[in-house]
């Protein structure tokens, strides 16, 4: 292995923690938030680094990858740790852009309390609206740090309130800054009543008593905090009534549980670029946060649930991230959910039974490794070259059967088609794809044979620029995006009957048959077609959605029974490519009522080619529809930028469902032609100053309009031509 790759430490002190020693927290907010400042300070007060980097020096111990670096900002999540007062802290920091919300889900899923940064001069933004919603899915317990309170426009109480309006009375600071601002040092702690001072380079603070004019604010906010801490439970609420506060002791007890079941979300201050308020920090999360064992129970895949215990012989993993690196090959990240894993265990994949021996066991601390020999339940670990499992499979040691639920990936919201420079490039291109699909469950490479296009599905044109990016500078491939085609389909409004004949005569045996069919729009519990003696019925669940209703009608021997599945390959093979433009067809009910047959002349590939034929005339008889996909849309923005997106969704062709106000924001609810979607996810971010963010997912189809049905077929038939 290589050096620079995998090291050992020396200052690794707790080998193999016990899960109630475990503290497993996830680094989220904004882009610019300073969650990666903020983790250097962490690791220098823990001694886990001997200096901070920065962020412009592209020398963090969070962003090691080359694109990070040069890009200045977050892609991937990281997972770190400190020791910290015997505890060991497992610390995932993740990227501010909602571009690469994947990175933030698989974080969550394996993380037991998460810190939300918020930039104290621009208060709470968009991008940490998105991440709350996930917060509440995972019913995560929250803490708030304030950032950035050193600079000029900072403003603690602005930022203070857009927290409680956005998420609610249940969040309570703890700490408030007591000169913020050019010349910050100075943080009032409610909850230790004391006021920590700090000195010019940061590190570790002097405690001063609480000056007079900051000492009102910091009693009430204290008496909050233990009235917060004795609500939820009965012993400690007696306890408060009667001596009118809480012990020490008692007030941890009720902080914790009233964290762990989201009733409080404490608020804290700091200064990550001047390194003042990690370290006390450090000491909340040490003291109140849950660890593993306190989480309560897992949910499994089955429905029952699972309670970590290092104890159990029973040891089950669960992979949340797959990360490929230079010399290395794919990294795997995962999670102890039971048991005890040991170095060179074998254990057996649930999802698709593979073995496979965790040769090399690792704690992380970027892309710096540490050689373990053993991890406990709820702890994080690393290993390497895993034979076949992937992001979301859960591994078990043999005889048990289990599967952790499994990370339930955002839809994506953008696509665009690509093309390399050259077929012979395609093949190099697909398997490079392949290898980010691994790493990124939200990157979605499709193959589409009807649209005959390669389509790339993504959560935002960042998203898609990154990895065009990473094919240039990691792979040499280049690649242009080009729109994507839609994805239309044709029904028919009305019955038509149509009979066709195939005659081919060449010399030997020739080819025969003639079919009579009626085509009608198919509906559930539409009564049986009229005049026709239904002998049996096939229904026939499409491939690309909808319906086929194929009625066999035929009596008197007309036609053989034997060539009724040929007549249902052709008509289905027609329905591939319809006749208007080559979309798929949906929802058609055939009956096939009359026809002739030849007894040498006829054979399969005749009344494959008589039905198909049948059904394309049939089907321009029958008023045909073009439809189009319709999206559900959902825009949250701030006030000021409204009218400019309710402008350009008109230009849309949307239809606006509904408004609402959440919090300072306002949400648009609208239905949107996939094909006015292309390229809005940089409008939407251009039109609000990045400002906005949007959730789409598939409604239904809708019939297009008349003019847009003429220019669809009109491009169709010049394509054809």
């Amino acid at each position: 292995m290589q050096e620079n790759i995998i090291r050992q430490s020396q200052k690794y002190k707790i080998m193999s923690p016990d899960t109630r020693d475990i503290r497993n927290i996830v680094l989220l907010g904004h882009s610019g938030s300073g969650k990666t400042t903020f983790v250097e300070s962490m690791l220098f007060e823990a001694g886990e680094i001997d200096r901070r980097g920065t962020i412009d020096g592209g020398n963090t111990i969070s962003d090691f990858t080359s694109i990070e670096q040069t890009r200045g900002n977050s892609i991937f999540s990281t997972l770190m740790h400190v020791e910290w007062r015997g505890n060991k802290i497992n610390i995932i920091d993740t990227p501010g852009f909602d571009d690469f919300i994947g990175e933030v889900v698989s974080s969550l899923k394996v993380a037991d309390t998460a810190v939300v940064m918020l930039n104290g001069a621009h208060g709470v933004e968009v991008g940490t609206e998105l991440i709350w919603d996930y917060i509440q899915e995972y019913k995560t317990p929250a803490i708030f740090v304030i950032n950035q309170a050193d600079q000029e426009k900072s403003d603690f109480e602005r930022t203070l309130e857009q927290a409680v309006d956005r998420f609610g009375p249940h969040v309570i600071p703890f700490q408030f800054p007591y000169n913020q601002g050019n010349g910050f040092d100075s943080i009032v702690d409610a909850l230790r009543m004391t006021m920590y001072v700090f000195p010019a380079d940061g590190g570790k603070p002097e405690k001063h008593d609480i000056p007079a004019d900051a000492l009102e604010r910091a009693k009430d906010l204290h008496n909050q905090i233990v009235e917060a801490a004795a609500e939820n439970d009965e012993g400690l609420m007696e306890k408060y009534f009667e001596a009118g506060t809480l012990t020490e002791e008692e007030l941890t007890k009720g902080l914790n549980i009233a964290l762990k079941h989201q009733q409080i979300f404490p608020v804290f201050c700091a200064s990550a670029k001047m390194n003042m308020g990690s370290g006390r920090i450090m000491g909340f999360l040490h003291d109140i946060a849950p660890s593993p064992a306190d989480v309560g129970k897992v949910e499994l895949e089955n429905g029952e649930s699972l309670t970590l215990d290092s104890k159990n012989p029973e040891t089950s993993i669960f992979i949340y991230k797959s990360l490929s690196e230079p010399q290395v090959g794919m990294v795997t990240y995962f999670k102890v959910y039971n048991g005890t894993l040991k170095s060179g265990e074998d254990l057996i994949n649930a999802d698709n039974g593979s073995h496979e021996r965790i040769n090399q066991l690792y704690i992380a601390n970027g892309k710096n490794r540490v050689a373990v020999n053993e991890l406990k339940a709820g702890d994080l670990g690393v290993t390497v070259k895993l034979k076949d499992s992937h992001t979301n499979d859960t591994l078990n040691v043999k005889g048990v059967d289990r599967e952790i639920k499994k990370i339930e990936f955002p839809e994506s919201r953008i696509r665009t088609a690509i093309t390399p420079p050259s077929k012979a490039e395609m093949e190099k291109l697909i398997k490079a794809l392949h290898q980010m699909q691994e790493e990124d469950p939200t990157l979605i490479l499709e193959q589409n044979p009807q649209l005959k296009q390669t389509i790339l599905h993504g959560q935002g044109q960042l998203h898609l620029d990154m990895v065009k990016y990473r094919l240039d500078k990691l792979n040499g491939i280049q690649m242009e995006f080009e729109e994507p085609k839609i994805p239309y389909r044709e029904t028919i409004t009305k019955e038509a009957d149509e009979s066709y004949r195939h005659k081919k005569q060449s010399g030997g045996a020739g080819q025969f048959a003639e079919v009579h069919m009626r085509i009608e729009p198919y509906y559930e519990g539409m009564p049986e077609p009229h005049g026709l003696n239904v002998r049996h019925v096939e229904i026939e669940d499409l491939p690309w959605g909808g319906k086929l209703a194929f009625y066999w009608c035929i009596v008197g021997g007309s036609i053989d029974s034997k060539y009724s599945n040929a007549i249902k390959k052709g008509i289905i093979q027609k329905m591939t490519e319809g006749p208007l433009t080559g979309s798929a067809v949906l929802d058609i009910r055939v009956s096939v009522y009359d026809g002739k047959m030849h007894s040498v002349d006829s054979n399969d590939m005749a009344f494959m080619l008589a039905s198909s034929n049948a059904f394309k005339n049939a089907f321009r008889n029958a008023a045909p529809q073009i439809l189009e996909p319709i999206y559900d849309v959902e825009i949250t923005t701030n006030d000021e930028y409204m009218g400019d997106v309710m402008g350009d969704l008109q230009t849309r062709r949307a239809i606006i469902m509904g408004m609402d106000s959440d919090g300072h924001y306002q949400k648009i609810k609208a239905r949107v032609p996939l094909a006015e979607m292309y390229l809005y996810s940089s409008t939407l971010r251009s039109l609000s100053q990045g400002k906005a963010k949007f959730h789409r997912s598939f409604a239904e189809y809708q019939p297009v309009t008349p003019d847009i049905q003429h220019k669809l077929m009109a491009h169709h038939k010049d394509e054809d031509e």
